[in-house]
């Protein structure tokens, strides 16, 4: 849980990572705090986009299981944990 938590923030800091990027290679000091203030919600906005996106993405695309899930039960007195079939 922690790495999807991990991953999904590293997508939300994309935005700021390209535009940092940008503000270098443009010739600007990206540590000025104002260049970032006029752009700070258009770049919370797309990092929530992306995260949204792939959220979405992964929901889509994830591997489905063709049958369900066998919850933990008792088979002649023995606990048979659970398990995907």
């Amino acid at each position: 849980m922690l790495r999807r938590l991990v991953e999904e923030f590293g997508l939300f800091l994309l935005p700021f990572g390209l535009f940092f990027t940008c503000l270098l290679l443009v010739g600007r000091n990206p540590l000025q705090r104002a260049h970032w203030d006029a752009q700070a919600f258009r770049l919370v906005l797309a990092g929530l986009a992306v995260v949204i996106a792939s959220l979405v993405a992964s929901g889509l695309f994830s591997e489905r299981h063709a049958t369900g899930f066998v919850p933990t039960h008792m088979e002649n007195g023995r606990l048979v944990p659970g398990e995907f079939r």
